[in-house]
């Protein structure tokens, strides 16, 4: 069993940055793929980053290469979103999962199996 608690979320001006954390309990968690999803008000939950579960591969949405960053410290059980020059289009809640099985990160949602409960990000205009 996996559990996964996100902190970092808060209310920023457009420009700005901040960096989400996930901590990450249970001793297979250094095995796991890992992904950052968010969801906005009316919307669907959409993919936004992935790392392999050696973190040597990443990828990212469209909307949002090049802006940030997402990576991962096995020892300390933590995978981190970094996000600059963050838009008000970024307004969502993060969430943070982890894939239960293969190498690879996904960018489905119902790839993962065990999810965080979430963090707010509200970027002003």
């Amino acid at each position: 069993q996996v559990q996964l608690v996100e902190s970092g979320g808060g209310l920023v001006q457009a420009g700005g940055s901040l960096r989400l954390s996930c901590a990450a309990s249970g001793h297979t968690f250094n095995m796991y793929p890992m992904g950052w999803f968010r969801q906005a008000p009316g919307k669907e939950r959409e993919f936004v980053a992935g790392v392999s579960w050696t973190g040597a591969n990443t990828g990212y949405a469209d909307s949002v290469k090049g802006r940030f960053t997402i990576s991962r410290d096995s020892a300390n059980g933590t995978v981190y979103l970094q996000m600059n020059s963050l838009k008000p289009g970024d307004t969502a809640v993060y969430y943070c999962a982890a894939r239960a099985a293969g190498r690879s990160f996904y960018t489905n949602t119902d790839a993962y199996n065990y999810w965080g409960q979430g963090t707010q990000v509200t970027i002003s205009s």
